[in-house]
């Protein structure tokens, strides 16, 4: 694994805790989806750059690491980047709130195993 993957494993981690500690304040997912001003449009971002992470992952020649994922979660994640970056008033918080509930917490336990094996 090259060093600029494991570094965007890395930074995909990194945006994981972000939006944890963005429904930490806002007290839970919900909350944090229907704040407008801050923390909804916060999540969204950081979800933007996730999926963008993976794109690049994915389209670099050491990609072997996307082995550690579930290939419906990745594409998933990148459906979500679309419908983010061209409808963003158009996007099912329902889905979202699945994908933090559920995606997220994946990604994270993985992330964190791809460092382990580094280490």
């Amino acid at each position: 694994m090259s060093k600029e993957s494991i570094s965007k494993i890395y930074l995909i981690l990194e945006k994981i805790e972000y939006i944890e500690v963005i429904v930490s304040n806002a007290g839970s997912i919900t909350n944090a989806l229907h704040d407008l001003t801050t923390y909804r449009p916060a999540i969204l971002m950081h979800l933007t750059s996730i999926a963008e992470q993976f794109e690049k992952l994915r389209k670099s020649s050491n990609n072997t690491f996307l082995e550690y994922f579930e290939a419906d979660d990745l594409k998933g994640i990148y459906d979500v980047r679309n419908y983010i970056a061209h409808d963003y008033e158009g996007v099912n918080l329902a889905i979202i709130e699945w994908i933090i509930r559920h995606i997220l917490p994946k990604f994270k336990e993985q992330c964190s195993k791809i460092i382990e094996v580094k280490l």
